[in-house]
């Protein structure tokens, strides 16, 4: 058991004090724990994580300081289906009525926008998303 042996239990227990999240949280129980003697398998047991897992998360606080050890790394996501200069045209289209589109509603619904993007863009998304991309367009 040298994993760990340059970070002192008081600076976990700070990070600790200091955690504002669930996996941050679990992070330093199970960094702590091992510090305390307890196996790699033990832990895997009781977190219910791959013994992988727990390898990992220990080596990130020898590579890295506590606290980035601590936060997932930033992982972007899917690109968007739509490119900046359609994101554009959807946001103009919310604030132009529908009639001015041909569509009989006056008003925007998500299943309007939706039925919008596919006739403009010939992308399809659910109405979940369409009702993240209102959210996200409204924003100021």
């Amino acid at each position: 058991m040298d994993k760990l042996a340059d970070i002192t239990v008081d600076r976990l227990l700070a990070a600790l004090d200091e955690a504002d999240s669930a996996k941050a949280t679990k992070r330093l129980m199970i960094a702590l724990a091992y510090k305390d003697g307890v196996s790699v398998d033990t832990l895997s047991a009781r977190y219910g994580l791959s013994r992988s897992t727990v390898y990992s998360w220990l080596d990130r606080f020898e590579s890295r300081s506590i606290e980035s050890a601590i936060e997932d790394d930033s992982r972007p996501g899917r690109p968007p289906k739509l490119d900046e200069a359609e994101q554009a045209s959807v946001r103009d289209a919310l604030d132009t009525p529908p009639t001015d589109f041909g569509y009989e509603q006056s008003m925007w619904t998500p299943e309007l926008l939706q039925e919008h993007i596919k006739r403009e863009h010939d992308v399809s998304y659910s109405l979940g998303h369409v009702r993240r991309i209102i959210r996200e367009l409204a924003k100021p």
